[in-house]
């Protein structure tokens, strides 16, 4: 299950690039080059990414060394992966989306706010001229700046601060990239972006997010919503004053019957909808549910959501759905078949369990009531629902997804 649970879960620089960073961390050779081949291939490519120098740049950055060494083997599933300090490095395909949307050029000076890693200035290095980047944590930055340094990115500048504020001296900016999520635009990112400069990034509340472009003419953004996404946010004083927290004592699902959509049709609430389509009609719940159809074993169908949690609050939770199943044919493994799947994580974003529901593999013409009481780890802060045909093939609808909690 693990593995496709992670994949679930977002110009070519110089040839001798990657051959440097592998040099200096005494590595003789690229052992990790074919599973980034086919990350581009199966999780960029054919997921809509087809800018061909940001695939490239995706083929050649070495992300395994921007992660954990205790979690290079999943470096490069299209899945975010814990950093430390309550961060985490993002997803290949959304580095890869942000970038491609950013439209980088190769004169570009861009102005980039990361939770620590370094990775997606890394990505951005071999694509612009220049590449400022913020990192929030002390003690991730100064760890992804020698690590820049190592493989050898020159034109990569870091600075450990607060990212909301920007970088005066360098300013104005061709591109801005926000790789967390404020609940609004700082207005310090939007005077040191250049007239005519482009900026991408999340806005929303902490578990409710989607993609913004804006695009700055005449003094003023140009607002494009883009895709749902689920994003780290900023650490210290931005988060703890937004507006709008969450109540993590009386978690919820959002828009479990998927009666909201935005313009583009797809559900409000719901992240990395993929090979999904919300159908319209008679539905146990309103007049909608969601469809997955998968045709090739092994590729992903599944839809994601997050939410607080309190572990110390609540005991367990009742999850519930209704299903209507078509002829399913199991993935190219045992556990490639349809579920729902919750993920726990800790105060630090660490994952710490999970609980399946599942499999559905009876072919049923009718809905069909699914439910089951679920233990919360007391150590819960977090959740991350999941539910989708999961590299099964075949089709599966599901509506009035539920979740009730039990106070501890």
């Amino acid at each position: 299950m693990d593995a496709v649970l992670t994949r679930c879960i977002t110009a070519i620089a110089a040839a001798s690039l990657l051959l440097t960073g592998s040099q200096v961390l005494g590595q003789s050779r690229d052992t990790y080059r074919p599973l980034r081949l086919q990350m581009v291939e199966q999780d960029l490519a054919s997921e809509g990414i087809n800018n061909p120098r940001v695939l490239e740049s995706m083929q050649t950055v070495p992300r395994h060394l921007f992660v954990r060494p205790g979690l290079r083997e999943q470096a490069y599933f299209d899945q975010a992966l814990d950093i430390g300090f309550k961060q985490t490095i993002s997803p290949p395909f959304i580095v890869a989306y942000m970038t491609q949307v950013l439209d980088p050029q190769p004169e570009d000076r861009v102005l980039e706010i990361g939770t620590g890693s370094g990775y997606q200035a890394a990505v951005l290095s071999g694509l612009v001229k220049e590449v400022y980047t913020i990192e929030i944590v002390p003690e991730l930055g100064k760890k992804a700046e020698k690590l820049l340094k190592q493989l050898s990115y020159p034109n990569v500048h870091v600075r450990v601060g607060d990212g909301y504020q920007g970088w005066t001296e360098h300013a104005p900016f061709d591109k801005i990239i926000v790789t967390c999520s404020p609940e609004s635009v700082p207005q310090p990112l939007v005077d040191q972006l250049k007239e005519g400069g482009r900026m991408i990034i999340p806005l929303g509340e902490r578990y409710q997010q989607v993609f913004h472009l804006l695009v700055k003419q005449d003094g003023e953004l140009q607002e494009t919503e883009l895709l749902p996404t689920l994003f780290v946010p900023m650490t210290g004083q931005s988060e703890d004053e937004r507006a709008v927290k969450p109540d993590a004592a009386h978690p919820q699902i959002a828009n479990g019957s998927f009666e909201e959509l935005r313009d583009d049709g797809l559900a409000v609430g719901w992240h990395y909808q993929r090979r999904t389509t919300v159908e319209e009609g008679t539905a146990p719940d309103g007049t909608h549910w969601m469809q997955f159809e998968n045709t090739n074993r092994g590729r992903t169908s599944h839809i994601l959501q997050g939410l607080a949690i309190d572990g110390r609050a609540v005991s367990a939770v009742d999850i519930s759905l209704q299903i209507k199943v078509g002829d399913i044919r199991q993935g190219e493994s045992d556990s490639e078949v349809p579920m729902l799947v919750i993920h726990w994580f800790d105060q630090k974003r660490q994952p710490i369990g999970q609980k399946s529901i599942g499999p559905w593999l009876a072919e049923s013409e009718n809905w069909q009531r699914i439910s089951e009481r679920v233990i919360v780890p007391e150590h819960t802060r977090e959740a991350i629902v999941m539910v989708g045909l999961n590299g099964a093939t075949g089709t599966l609808g599901i509506d009035n997804v539920r979740l009730k909690p039990e106070a501890r």
